[in-house]
């Protein structure tokens, strides 16, 4: 049954006489997928660290100094909801086109928001002035987060990033968590760097730059690689970082679920099933981490790179992909996320400028029912279930019981979980699940298990809490 033909039903009956609860309409039609979510309290997966939270900015965004600030009441606010603790990543691809200068601009900044959308276009020198730096500190402090701060490498000169970590360093102080020399160097190949270039040469040259930020800053700490793809990369690094301890503090690295955005197999369907390649090469990553006993960050990804898919990255699709993207990765180990946007690109999660004001995407909800997981102890547990487009987890938080269900199927679905009563409840839902605007968290309280069965109306998700 289509979402639409489920709706025409629904409605019928509704106008037939009466209001009748989705899940005796589903079950009326037939459509009602059913499943088992049990769990071994004896395992517990990993505990989501208090800076789990986390969003990726384009470095270029800087060359307003006005954005990131303490004056920037309705963005701290943002900020606020997502976590009084989090991780802002300042990076992406305009950190090769940016420019650090002691040298306060004169008039207006070049541009008010840069984002996925436009960050291709800001090309050529863009200025990080002290201003900028300061600023960025008050915006920190107002927030209560602290900052992953990208260094230009692929195009910029050794000695101006280090002067560039001097500062950088002395003005964010304990708000700084560490430094990544360079964007996606796995990318540079035929773009910066001769078609031969490889993740050896890319180490030889961050040991050099590391050692210029060293000589400039001797308490420097570093992240990385802070590559696209290719995991051979975080391995490497993850590797040689054996040598530079305790400066290498966390692995680093990007995951977009598909593109580029245009492409053909870029669709809602894909993105709402399954990923093999992620499970497979977090594994690989997370192996790596262990060995060299430092966390790891997705510190850059998305929906879809090179900017989003509109009618998909900006739905609530995305908002679902994301609570259940965010819980994958905590269940593989990972330490926290940076989802990336800015501006007014497709699937950032706060859109907005402070001239026109800013607003929660599609993505922003996903965030806010994630960050539920904070501070809670994932749990091992099996489920079972007719269609894999239906996730599960559960978890420990304050001695409660926690079971979240991300049903991204056009059926409703009744999972018998493993708690008894619930005195909390959130519900992930919009209006269809290609829904632009209307994507919301509700909260409630009191008991809304059916025995020990959680009801999951088609394309939400519901979190239970005892």
């Amino acid at each position: 049954m289509k979402r639409r033909e489920f709706l025409r039903d629904a409605a019928l009956l509704v106008a037939a006489g009466g209001i009748a609860p989705t899940w005796a309409i589903a079950e009326t039609n037939n459509d009602l997928l059913r499943g088992t979510l049990t769990m071994d309290a004896s395992k517990k997966l990993a505990t989501l660290p208090a800076d789990y939270m986390g969003l990726s900015y384009e470095s270029a965004q800087l060359a307003n100094p006005e954005f990131f600030a303490a004056s920037n009441k309705a963005l701290i606010a943002l900020f606020h909801e997502l976590g009084a603790r989090g991780v802002l990543r300042l990076g992406g691809g305009t950190s090769e086109f940016t420019a650090f200068t002691t040298e306060e601009i004169a008039g207006p900044a070049p541009f008010d928001v840069v984002g996925p959308d436009t960050s291709k276009n800001v090309k050529g020198d863009t200025p990080i002035t002290l201003k900028s730096l300061q600023n960025l500190r008050g915006f920190l402090d107002a927030t209560g987060w602290q900052c992953l701060y990208g260094l230009n490498l692929g195009r910029g000169s050794v000695s101006r990033a280090a002067e560039e970590a001097s500062y950088v360093f002395q003005i964010l102080g304990p708000r700084l968590i560490a430094f990544q020399l360079g964007n996606e160097p796995d990318a540079w190949r035929n773009r910066y760097r001769p078609a031969t270039w490889t993740y050896e040469d890319y180490r030889k040259e961050w040991v050099t730059a590391r050692e210029a930020v060293v000589a400039r800053v001797p308490q420097a700490k570093f992240a990385g690689p802070d590559v696209s793809n290719k995991v051979p990369y975080v391995t490497g690094f993850a590797e040689d970082a054996k040598k530079y301890e305790p400066e290498v503090v966390m692995l680093t690295s990007h995951y977009y679920a598909m593109g580029p955005a245009g492409a053909k197999d870029v669709t809602m369907e894909k993105l709402l099933a399954p990923d093999p390649k992620l499970e497979r090469d977090l594994k690989v990553i997370m192996e790596a981490a262990r060995g060299a006993a430092l966390p790891y960050r997705m510190d850059e990804g998305n929906s879809c790179w090179n900017g989003g898919q509109d009618g998909v990255s900006n739905t609530l699709a995305s908002a679902l992909w994301v609570v259940d993207v965010m819980l994958e990765f905590a269940v593989g180990g990972c330490a926290g996320m940076n989802l990336h946007g800015g501006g007014n690109g497709l699937y950032t999660p706060i859109a907005g400028s402070i001239a026109a004001g800013f607003e929660r995407r599609p993505e922003f909800y996903g965030m806010l029912l994630a960050k539920e997981f904070v501070g809670a102890s994932l749990i091992a547990s099996t489920l079972v279930c007719d269609d894999a487009d239906v996730k599960a987890y559960v978890a420990s938080k304050n001695g409660r019981l926690m079971a979240l269900v991300v049903n991204k199927t056009e059926k409703m679905v009744a999972m018998k979980v493993p708690i008894n009563h619930a005195k909390s409840q959130w519900t992930l839902s919009g209006p269809a699940i290609d829904a632009r605007s209307g994507v919301s968290l509700a909260h409630s309280a009191g008991n809304t298990l059916h025995g020990d069965e959680l009801r999951t109306s088609p394309y939400s998700a519901v979190l239970v809490q005892e």
